[in-house]
């Protein structure tokens, strides 16, 4: 039935139709028809919400099914299987290709004793001894990827746990993968001119800024740089902005430590004549951002860390290198003197004029290396890691069906070695707080008796328990 204006009165209740004709009902019409809306809201609701997970479930059915295949492929023997055991991804499974070669990557720990899984890779920072892929097969590949600083996982430092390893990439230049440019984008970055301010700009900022700037908040590490820069600040004046030795505050926006690489902190530090570039663990090749930033702002590093940064400085006048038994009155003279004198000051930084890096081993390493740092156009270290280890795996699977003998890789102890932490002989001084600066030397011995224990159970070739590797450690 329909009304005058064709609406169908049969799709409405009577006491609403009341109250199209009654004005002293519509209150009580307009009551009635709230809950039916909202109602309707929550049906619509519950449909989108039904269809989003049934959208969910299909994209999850999909994804499992693209799994299954290729790990049907890979069960089939057409892959060989590789397991990140101490995983850097949450990757649960993905088919890599390197180049005609492809293998199965995966994080799932119980294809150990699958017939076609061929090589664990170990990422460093969180290989821990609880749980290891034993027994070892003759054949099994171990790989370790390990750029970080020896305070993350000392055990690794030594040569019983370091040679337990097939496969290297580390920031050793000695290692199978040498990642000791992983914090250098490119040669242009580093030559750029794009932050850098003229000397003279630099001459009038001094009025109110230090001559050095001094950026850290990961305090008292093994290399016990808070010391020697304790002792620094009382010969000469250093502004420090991070948690280690505060007197200068960065703007609120660029206080975390994820706004290093904003454009805003950049500037500031540009303003800088000189930067302290201190590691926190002092190893040969270490090199981090911390002495390549000021190199690409135009600002001259004071450089603590890898006794061999000579080996990979844009030129062998490009950054003022401490020495471990460097005196801190006698740096502050040289830093002054430098801060005097504009001819000296500038001929830290003729390296950045184009074309005029001359360091012909750092050249070289750029050149050559096979991965990219912040590149889409190149595949990362991570990438080029998995798939060193996966055409080692295929060299061997080939030439066991020729009948060859199959190659064998091993580690080196020099492809990742720190020597013993040191303090600075000079006093600490007061610091107003508990430090970690007395632990790092009995940490170490202990590593020495962990790496000795753990080379002890692997060798073994069977599992063992934490306790069992701690009544180990402390034996003697």
């Amino acid at each position: 039935m329909l009304n005058k204006s064709g609406i169908i009165l049969e799709y409405f209740p009577s006491n609403l139709l009341m109250a199209q004709s009654d004005p002293e009902s519509k209150l009580s019409s307009a009551d009635a028809l709230v809950p039916r809306s909202r109602e309707m809201a929550r049906l619509s609701l519950k449909r989108l919400f039904v269809f989003s997970l049934c959208l969910s479930a299909l994209f999850f059915l999909i994804i499992t099914l693209q799994a299954v295949v290729e790990l049907g492929q890979f069960e089939g023997g057409q892959y060989p299987f590789i397991v990140w055991w101490s995983p850097l991804t949450g990757e649960t499974g993905r088919l890599g290709e390197c180049g005609r070669n492809k293998c199965f990557f995966t994080i799932n720990k119980t294809y150990h004793n699958h017939p076609a899984t061929q090589a664990f890779l170990f990422y460093g920072t969180d290989f821990n001894i609880d749980s290891l892929p034993l027994p070892r097969n003759a054949d099994h590949h171990w790989a370790l990827f390990h750029e970080e600083s020896p305070k993350n996982n000392y055990k690794l430092f030594h040569s019983p746990v370091v040679t337990l390893f097939n496969h290297t990439a580390t920031f050793s230049h000695f290692s199978h993968l040498p990642l000791v440019t992983q914090h250098l984008e490119s040669l242009e970055l580093l030559t750029s001119l794009a932050h850098l301010v003229p000397l003279s700009q630099k001459n009038r900022l001094r009025r109110t800024l230090a001559p050095l700037a001094y950026v850290q908040s990961d305090c008292d590490p093994p290399s016990d740089r808070d010391t020697f820069v304790r002792e620094l600040m009382r010969h000469i004046q250093v502004d420090s902005y991070g948690a280690c030795l505060h007197n200068r505050d960065l703007p609120a926006g660029l206080r975390d430590s994820t706004a290093m690489d904003e454009r805003g902190f950049h500037r500031i530090l540009a303003r800088y004549k000189f930067v302290l570039a201190f590691e926190n663990a002092v190893c040969d090749d270490y090199v981090t951002e911390k002495l390549w930033r000021p190199l690409k702002l135009g600002v001259v590093p004071v450089y603590y860390g890898a006794p061999n940064v000579r080996a990979w400085l844009p030129s062998n006048r490009s950054a003022v290198v401490v020495g471990p038994d460097e005196a801190p009155e006698r740096l502050a003279r040289l830093l002054r003197r430098l801060d005097e004198n504009d001819d000296e000051y500038e001929a830290y930084l003729e390296w950045k004029r184009p074309g005029r890096v001359t360091n012909q081993r750092l050249l070289a390493e750029m050149q050559s290396r096979k991965w990219g740092v912040q590149d889409p156009m190149r595949e990362n270290y991570i990438d080029v890691f998995e798939c060193m280890v996966c055409d080692r795996v295929w060299e061997n699977l080939n030439r066991r069906k020729e009948g060859l003998t199959p190659k064998t890789w091993r580690a080196e102890a020099s492809h990742l070695r720190c020597p013993p932490p040191r303090t600075f002989a000079f006093s600490a001084g007061p610091t107003g707080r508990a430090t970690l600066r007395g632990i790092w030397g009995p940490s170490y011995r202990q590593s020495e008796k962990e790496a000795r224990a753990l080379r002890l159970f692997a060798d073994r070739n069977k599992n063992f328990t934490v306790g069992q590797f701690w009544k180990e450690v402390f034996a003697d």
